[in-house]
């Protein structure tokens, strides 16, 4: 999951609100601010499909990682962050929607059609939000020790449930530690597949301007510290999982906090869920002033999944779709977006 670009390259809603905006611009409005949502390797896997009063959320499988996410449930789950942006965006403007989920019986890349109302505005709350959305980053630095406040702590707990999953945390050192040694063996096994190396080194290639990520972005800003090109070269070649595995379990047992996102379920309607709770917390996070990042490389392997669920208290019957590591530090850079002509039509 990566950053957003530092802004916004939209006009700001017009000052009287719902009754001078047009739905051209409330699209454009909301498609600009949805595709800010974070996603897997910064990979963006979404279109946008435009009517007259409507848009439609498209999963782009051609953006897929079929080694690291082969039933492209981390891809849904971005296209869940983006859906949210778009609920924020256009609260934010003084209008409601309609939403309809997996509209079509025939089109699985048909994951939501959003309907533009002016006649009243839904989930008003949201439109708080709006400002966040832009300075959401990723941060992969060390977090300080400072606790994570009681409060805000059950906050996002219930922004994550008001979108109907279940979430746990922890603080305590003992289940920390324990989830960071379940992280670095997560790591191990990905780097040392050659398979999972080829393609992470594909999404950190110089050619890549508008997605894809920086080289720390994968834990390997202290192993490598050379040009690009030559990281690319030796994740392809070299299995660097020790080092990245030592990196990761550092600063999992180092966060204040960890909060697992899970459902009941396992299927798209569930990801896509999982999706909108993710940048609803996200969202919180950045008004509360915590950085974010994700440690979801036991929810990549089906094997330490269920381990996961058991460490962080959740139901064996549920199923793990993310895990982060929340506290105080610095933001990283931000990372690159497409142009909205590329990914809206």
């Amino acid at each position: 999951m990566q950053n957003p670009p530092a802004a916004v390259d939209s006009a700001h809603p017009p000052c009287n609100g719902a009754a001078d905006v047009t739905h051209e611009f409330a699209l454009r409005f909301a498609v600009r601010h949805a595709t800010l949502a974070p996603s897997s390797h910064n990979s963006q896997p979404w279109r946008f499909v435009s009517g007259a009063d409507r848009v439609m959320l498209c999963a782009d499988r051609l953006r897929a990682l079929p080694v690291v996410d082969p039933y492209d449930r981390e891809l849904v789950i971005s296209c869940g962050a983006a859906l949210f942006n778009l609920r924020v965006a256009i609260a934010s403007l003084g209008m409601g929607y309609a939403i309809t989920l997996f509209p079509s019986s025939t089109d699985p890349d048909l994951l939501a059609e959003i309907r533009l109302l002016r006649e009243r505005v839904t989930a008003p709350e949201l439109a708080t939000l709006l400002n966040a959305i832009p300075e959401r980053v990723t941060t992969r630095h060390p977090f300080s020790a400072d606790p994570v406040d009681a409060m805000i702590e059950q906050h996002l707990m219930d922004a994550a449930r008001a979108e109907g999953v279940e979430v746990a945390c922890v603080s305590a050192a003992a289940p920390r530690n324990a989830v960071a040694d379940l992280v670095a063996e997560a790591d191990q096994q990905q780097f040392a597949d050659p398979r999972f190396r080829r393609e992470l080194a594909k999404w950190i290639h110089p050619r890549h301007t508008n997605d894809g990520m920086p080289v720390y972005a994968a834990g390997l800003g202290a192993l490598l510290d050379f040009a690009r090109p030559l990281v690319t070269s030796a994740i392809r070649t070299f299995d660097l999982g020790g080092g990245v595995a030592a990196t990761h379990r550092e600063l999992a047992a180092g966060s204040p906090l960890l909060l697992c996102i899970a459902t009941g379920v396992d299927d798209a309607q569930a990801w896509l869920a999982a999706g909108q709770a993710l940048e609803r917390v996200l969202l919180l996070t950045t008004v509360h002033g915590l950085c974010v990042s994700y440690l979801n490389q036991p929810i990549e392997i089906a094997t330490l999944r269920s381990r996961l669920a058991v460490l962080m208290g959740l139901e064996r019957t549920d199923f793990p779709q993310l895990l982060l590591r929340i506290g105080r530090g610095t933001p990283d850079a931000a990372s690159p977006r497409r142009p909205l002509e590329d990914v809206m039509s």
